[in-house]
């Protein structure tokens, strides 16, 4: 079992996008990378403690590619820009890779600089590729939020503007 540490704005909608795929056993909703233990929702919030919300993948590499799982986590939210993410503003929200060895670091510069060559967007990717060094589950009312909200779900994906986003992007998939 390896694991993963994505965060592309709110994790609400970077669950869906995993969930359906052969080889990734769990998604899990959280916060990753700041300086509070334990942190609340309401303290994430503030955008003080220094977590950003993301999502924790465990997957079997067996049968699900940690580069493939990349090449996926790319089209679920805007990768150049920093300051969060469509209607969620604030560091909270900003994307990044955390990656958990080298191996992961190096997968993760390869794959951006492969998008990059791509010309898939305006401007070049600017996710940063960091350290992973924490991850604290979300509430429970944030886990699995497509399915036990799924039309608050499905009005914030598309009233954000990241279904818009990622449709001129990438198509309809």
């Amino acid at each position: 079992m390896s694991t993963a540490t994505l965060a592309g704005g709110c994790f609400w909608c970077l669950v869906k996008p995993f969930d359906q795929f052969d080889g990734v056993n769990s998604v899990v909703s959280g916060y990753s990378n700041g300086h509070v233990e334990n942190p609340t929702y309401q303290q994430i919030s503030t955008g003080t403690t220094g977590h950003v919300e993301a999502v924790q993948i465990d997957f079997d590499e067996t049968v699900m590619s940690y580069e493939k799982l990349l090449n996926i986590f790319f089209q679920t939210f805007d990768p150049t820009d920093t300051e969060g993410q469509f209607g969620d503003r604030g560091p909270q929200y900003a994307p990044a890779v955390f990656y958990h060895d080298d191996k992961q670091k190096e997968i993760a510069e390869s794959v951006i600089a492969d998008l990059d060559k791509q010309n898939i967007f305006n401007d070049p990717i600017k996710t940063p590729v960091l350290p992973y060094k924490n991850f604290y589950r979300a509430e429970e009312e944030h886990q699995d939020f497509y399915k036990t909200n799924s039309a608050h779900y499905n009005a914030y994906f598309k009233g954000s503007g990241r279904k818009a986003f990622i449709e001129k992007h990438w198509g309809m998939k």
